[in-house]
């Protein structure tokens, strides 16, 4: 959705103001415990949002995605059944209860991230100020309707490569069982004018980490 016309200007939030309301920290906080489960990556949880009713997306504010996201997760991996989660079963006591975040540890669980930089084999086809041309459809080419991280609006975008990242897990195939692998990762400047028709400062950049495999050099488009 990002760099869709038609939703209105973005309102930006006070420095002080983390949360709008205190279910939003409660969202956050249960999002991360069971993530720290193990029964799912990173990837997968953002395709479990992206699999939302397309009205519900639309609906629902960013941590109603979060929780819609986590209890079709949470079914889907079997830590609970629907039942469980809809309160008409009593609950039973889990086998992944020894794993579950306890309150001393949130600290250095929180501090660790998630870093997702991998060593690869696949060398990088590009170096910086190379002009490049991004895949003309921004969608998972191995899964149908499967999670990628390609911007719908950057499709068929000419863009130059502004640095390398390194090599990172590709989230076309870990949201979908097929490995890690990792690949080249690159910050490429788009101008809006490049992005958008009708883009109210033409000349203003914009810059989108991009897998290689999501790229073309343009000689070959």
């Amino acid at each position: 959705m990002g760099g869709r016309f038609g939703d209105g200007p973005v309102v930006p939030e006070r420095e002080d103001e983390i949360f709008h309301e205190d279910w939003h920290a409660r969202a956050l906080a249960l999002t991360l415990a069971s993530g720290t489960l193990g029964q799912w990556n990173l990837d997968v949880s953002r395709h479990a949002r992206e699999r939302l009713a397309p009205m519900d997306y639309s609906a629902f504010s960013y941590y109603e995605k979060w929780m819609g996201g986590l209890a079709t997760l949470l079914v889907d991996t079997g830590v609970v059944t629907r039942e469980e989660l809809a309160g008409r079963a009593e609950p039973q006591q889990s086998p992944l209860a020894e794993r579950c975040l306890k309150p001393e540890n949130v600290a250095a669980v929180l501090a660790k991230g998630g870093p997702v930089d991998r060593p690869s084999n696949i060398a990088p086809a590009f170096a910086t100020g190379d002009i490049v041309r991004v895949k003309p459809h921004a969608e998972n080419e191995t899964v149908s309707g499967g999670h990628t991280r390609l911007p719908s609006y950057a499709a068929g975008a000419q863009g130059r490569i502004l640095r390398l990242h390194g090599s990172h897990v590709l989230p076309d195939s870990n949201a979908h069982g097929g490995g890690e692998s990792p690949e080249p990762l690159y910050a490429v400047v788009f101008e809006a004018s490049a992005l958008w028709a009708h883009a109210e400062h033409p000349r203003d950049e914009v810059v989108l980490d991009m897998w290689q495999s999501y790229l073309l050099p343009v000689s070959d488009v």
